[in-house]
């Protein structure tokens, strides 16, 4: 598959999860990824992206980097580093965000779930956990705590219109489980593996992701697989979120560009004073010099990063993820273009020579 060439290669060295084991006993295909070693897929990305989009499938997500985040200052000290406004969360709630720099780049895009506002457990990409570490150190003048628990815990994504009904069924509290609002967040039992579970996920479908001890992951992956739910690689997880219209950190966020540009100003604030806000203010004022969008194609090429992106001859852009989305059935995109560009728009990619017609829509490809 080319996409391996794009995103991940194979290895046999790279740190493993406390799943490892598990991913090679049903015949994982391990690559590195974000300096893992993962399995990009088992049975396949269409059979596993399937089975996420028509029943429950589960990723490792344990290369994930899970802190938590203590003290008297904590709330003011997150409200600073973060660019969504955590006063609108209560006790046991999540908000997806954006960890800013001075110049309103992207350092990471996050997740915080509010245990308290002494305490909140963050969730970090697995390629920036140093470099997120470091930046909240650097602007920490509240003295908070800072605790990085990745190693001895694991995490699992579970995903799917039938993932719920899954893991109310190993849950002692299923009503819990059900009536739990997205992104909320509880302490609870599942298959007798005591978990923090949040209602949130990377796929555009309903689940949950679990994080647990490391030495209880096997038994909880093993759990799960005898309830129903699919082992899926990273190949699925891609495919997925893409169709998901979902922002993947190093393609569609950096550090140099502004969030703006990928559409997330939904989650930068308007309202409260944090790093790099005149920054994000003067690109709002101004406006955008790039706009991601999505790209349909006509056909099942599979577009990749950096390709250009044609309107009338001219090129108005460029890919910065591509997959084949097996719910459409052709190959999709993400691509930043010219802010002028609008849907609908008739476009064309280049395939070794040959141009590929296809057209400009809205990046959210798939909803539930």
């Amino acid at each position: 598959m080319l996409l391996l060439g794009v995103y991940w290669r194979a290895v046999t060295t790279a740190p493993r999860t406390p799943l490892y084991d598990e991913h090679v006993a049903l015949g994982g295909r391990m690559v590195e990824f974000a300096g893992h070693d993962l399995p990009v897929q088992y049975k396949g990305v269409i059979a596993e992206s399937t089975a996420v989009r028509q029943g429950a499938g589960m990723f490792d997500v344990s290369h994930m980097a899970r802190i938590r985040v203590m003290g008297e200052g904590t709330l003011d000290f997150l409200q600073w580093v973060t660019t969504n406004d955590l006063g609108k969360l209560s006790d046991g709630q999540g908000q997806y965000s954006i960890l800013p720099n001075a110049n309103g780049g992207a350092v990471d895009d996050i997740i915080l779930y509010r245990l308290g506002e002494r305490e909140f457990k963050v969730v970090l990409n697995a390629a920036n956990h140093a470099k997120d570490l470091s930046h909240l150190r650097e602007h920490d003048r509240w003295q908070v705590k800072i605790e990085d628990y990745t190693d001895s815990t694991a995490m699992i994504a579970v995903q799917g219109p039938a993932a719920v009904d899954r893991l109310a069924d190993l849950c002692p509290e299923p009503a819990l489980v059900r009536e739990a609002p997205f992104f909320s967040t509880f302490d609870s039992e599942f298959a007798g593996v005591g978990c923090f579970a949040a209602r949130s996920g990377y796929t555009g479908e309903d689940g949950y992701e679990l994080q647990c001890a490391a030495g209880d992951a096997s038994r909880l992956w093993r759990a799960l697989l005898d309830a129903g739910v699919e082992a899926c690689g990273l190949g699925a997880r891609d495919t997925l979120r893409v169709e998901a219209g979902l922002p993947l950190y190093g393609h569609e966020l950096t550090d140099e560009m502004s969030p703006l540009c990928a559409g997330l100003g939904w989650v930068v604030s308007k309202d409260k004073e944090f790093l790099g806000c005149s920054a994000f203010a003067r690109v709002r004022q101004e406006g955008v010099t790039q706009k991601l969008q999505g790209l349909r194609l006509e056909g099942k090429r599979l577009p990749m990063p950096g390709m250009q992106v044609h309107v009338d001859g001219r090129q108005v852009g460029t890919v910065s993820s591509g997959v084949f989305s097996p719910l459409l059935g052709c190959g999709i995109a993400f691509a930043f273009l010219d802010p002028s560009v609008a849907h609908e728009t008739p476009c064309a990619l280049e395939f070794r020579g040959a141009m590929v017609a296809g057209t400009v829509v809205n990046k959210r490809f798939y909803k539930r």
